[in-house]
């Protein structure tokens, strides 16, 4: 099964946008860099390894500062608004100011505490159903305050609340203890908010890093590999309670092949001349233009393409105001597309 076509637009608007922010930092050249005496006289001891891929060391610099902000970028935003367009879901946050009723009982705070000591001792192996039936309990304990928490991705259904916390693809060391224990406590709390559902909460991984792109497949993923790259993690955590790649993505839309579907996405998208087609979708001049829908069609922007070929009929309906509406630009500078502008001209 394929994305759908409004899949496709709204993950195609997320690429865009996060294109248009990266190409505005991007480093020109290193003639405003900025100072970083120490960088550079560390890089002096791989001036060997350097010779013949890096010529400019400052510049390199500067490009190693932007690749990191397209990683967080990547890891706190892309990510996070490409699983919510999949699964409908959204971001949670569960804080005891907001909400009078986050709580877990004594009892299960006892056998969360046991859980984590007999896991860091390693005198039990992580087991996410023997865990669960331990913690997913009614019982006449004292109630407790209960530790804040988020989900990035959350949605409920009839008789399921999903719960999914999206981690980078390597953990820092000693990462992985708080985090279990912070999504035993969040299944606990999320029980008695969710009478009657059943909790799940998971890692996800939104790809493996340990795949050779040279002989195996990028959206694949072994999940024995990942497990024994990242630190603690098969002590801490059940092959069940961890999604990674094209199974994590797979899980959030319902669909097959749903990585490889969004790369195709962003690969069509992100060519050179991204800039050019971009600033042809802002330049209203050209909206009546074969060029124009075809870059839309390309480029999965359905919406647009919609009112575009009911231009005609748009334009006789037209009054002073509305007209101001329609002359907008339908992307601003940041990539965003005007929603409001194709939700008062649809009709």
């Amino acid at each position: 099964m394929a994305l759908t076509n409004e899949q496709k637009e709204k993950i195609s608007i997320e690429v865009i946008k996060t294109l248009v922010a990266r190409f505005e930092s991007f480093p020109k050249d290193a003639s405003n860099n900025r100072n970083a005496p120490f960088h550079e006289a560390f890089l002096k001891a791989f001036a060997d390894e350097l010779e013949g891929s890096v010529s400019n060391v400052p510049f390199f610099i500067s490009l190693s500062s932007w690749l990191h902000g397209l990683n967080t970028t990547l890891g706190q935003v892309f990510f996070e608004k490409v699983a919510h367009i999949l699964c409908n879901g959204e971001k949670r946050e569960y804080t005891s100011k907001k909400l009078k009723n986050l709580f877990i009982t004594q009892k299960q705070q006892n056998i969360i505490t046991r859980i984590m000591t007999d896991l860091s001792n390693s005198s039990a192996k992580p087991n996410l159903k023997e865990e669960n039936s331990r913690i997913l309990i009614n019982d006449n304990s004292s109630k407790i305050k209960s530790p804040d928490f988020s989900a990035d991705v959350f949605f409920e259904d009839e008789n399921v609340i999903t719960a999914i916390e999206l981690k980078s693809v390597k953990p820092n060391s000693g990462e992985m203890r708080g985090e279990k224990q912070k999504i035993l406590a969040g299944k606990a709390a999320l029980f008695h908010l969710f009478p009657n559902k059943k909790i799940n909460f998971f890692f996800g991984f939104p790809f493996d890093p340990t795949v050779d792109p040279q002989t195996e497949i990028v959206t694949s993923f072994n999940k024995e590999r990942f497990f024994a790259s990242v630190i603690n993690m098969e002590k801490f955590c059940d092959k069940k309670e961890v999604l990674i790649a094209d199974e994590l993505w797979d899980f959030l839309s319902g669909k097959s092949n749903t990585m490889k579907a969004i790369l195709e996405i962003i690969n069509t998208i992100a060519t050179p001349s991204f800039l050019d087609k971009f600033q042809l979708l802002t330049d209203n001049s050209k909206r009546n233009t074969v060029e124009y829908s075809n870059q839309l069609k390309e480029w999965c922007l359905f919406s647009e393409l919609k009112l575009v070929n009911n231009d005609g009929a748009i334009r006789e309906n037209l009054n002073p105001r509305t007209m101001r509406t329609y002359n907008k630009t339908s992307f601003d500078g940041d990539g965003k597309y005007n929603w409001d502008r194709y939700n008062a001209l649809k009709e």
